[in-house]
């Protein structure tokens, strides 16, 4: 991913980005489009991302321009990886920390050997109900817009895989995972059906996106390192 003042944005570029914490993955995707039309005079661009980020999560974006865009469908099809903080004995309607507690349960009895046994339970295929708090297509409406009104819709389930689940740090009550997965994996679900499963809670408490397939995290760049750039190209 080599950008220096002969990169031809609209001919087509991937990019690999880490996503702003509270940034919606089209914030990050106008931004970049922003600062690329600004600094080469661009009337028109195309730029699109490869897998959709939640506000509250932060990590690996794929930003594509030009040519590049008709990557994408084959870029969202690789397999995700994430380290994911799960916090035990409370859950949240989101699933996560978008909305306030609403049930806690007793922890006492979840221990590093128990969540081992239960991430194994996981690993593989199963069906699993998207979050009615998420962008999913029901009706012609994002659910969210109907959770949000306090509507109740019915989430599908969907068939995900759960390629390796690995317990990093057991500090009660957080969980730190690092989950890969194949595409359309909710981890705000996952959170929820694990902690049913330990006869407990748990919601999303942080989530970093790690890799697409392989790019990795550790070779994106700072969107205001990006702006930098391109403001020096143009000034120079």
């Amino acid at each position: 991913m080599l950008i220096d003042r002969n990169t031809d944005f609209q001919e087509g570029q991937l990019m690999l980005f880490d996503k702003p914490l509270y940034w919606t993955s089209f914030d990050l995707v106008k931004k970049v489009k922003n600062i690329i039309r600004n600094a080469y005079g661009y009337k028109q661009i195309k730029v699109g991302h490869a897998g959709t980020l939640d506000p509250l999560a932060g990590g690996l974006m794929i930003i594509c321009t030009g040519k590049y865009t008709k990557k994408i469908n084959e870029l969202q099809d690789s397999n995700k990886e994430y380290i994911a903080v799960l916090r035990f004995g409370e859950t949240t309607p989101s699933y996560d920390l978008e909305t306030e507690v609403d049930s806690k349960y007793e922890t006492r009895h979840i221990n590093e050997d128990l969540i081992k046994q239960a991430l194994r339970y996981f690993e593989g295929e199963y069906d699993q109900v998207p979050p009615v708090f998420s962008a999913k297509n029901v009706n012609g409406k994002r659910a969210y817009e109907y959770a949000r009104k306090g509507v109740e819709v019915e989430m599908k389930a969907k068939r995900i895989t759960f390629h390796e689940l690995e317990l990093m740090r057991y500090d009660p009550p957080m969980a730190t995972i690092r989950i890969l997965c194949s595409k359309g994996t909710y981890v705000r679900s996952f959170a929820r059906d694990l902690g049913k499963y330990l006869d407990s809670g748990a919601y999303l408490s942080e989530l970093m996106r790690t890799a697409i397939g392989e790019y990795k995290l550790e070779n994106a760049m700072q969107i205001t390192d990006f702006e930098q750039l391109l403001n020096f190209f143009r000034e120079s």
